[in-house]
């Protein structure tokens, strides 16, 4: 299981997948409850980028995700949401229900990037924890 080093001051911890999704889960419940459903996606990402660098989590938005084909580098291929501590990433909605296409679209961010972990997170849902699916490849 990887883990990463979580920088608070003069501590550090190590926080295993598991953990940083646990982490990353609870402070976009926060965000929901102060905020609530049915604002722009960019909304819940730039608070949720505060929450968890505030937490002392280092995350990478629209981190761009190149794409291979026959041989040619797609620099402007792909962008995920959010990478967390280069061990998870975040791809956020704001949709009416989650569909087939946009767990589609994590496994294949995961797949490119060579991460094992995403959190698919909508923030349209009434109640957030409807709206998490954790993902491992």
């Amino acid at each position: 299981m990887t883990g990463i080093t979580r920088s608070n001051g003069a501590t550090e911890k190590k926080l295993f997948e598991s953990e940083l999704t646990e982490l990353i889960i609870g402070k976009a419940l926060i965000v929901h409850s102060l905020l609530g459903p049915g604002l722009l996606e960019s909304v819940y990402e730039t608070c949720l980028e505060y929450e968890l660098t505030t937490a002392g989590l280092q995350v990478e938005r629209q981190k761009l995700l190149p794409v291979s084909y026959k041989g040619i580098r797609l620099d402007d291929g792909l962008r995920m949401d959010m990478v967390v501590g280069g061990a998870v990433v975040i791809e956020l909605k704001c949709v009416e229900k989650l569909q087939p296409v946009h767990e589609a679209q994590l496994y294949t961010y995961l797949k490119l990037s060579g991460i094992r972990t995403g959190l698919l997170i909508n923030f349209y849902t009434k109640l957030l924890k409807d709206g998490i699916k954790r993902i491992v490849c």
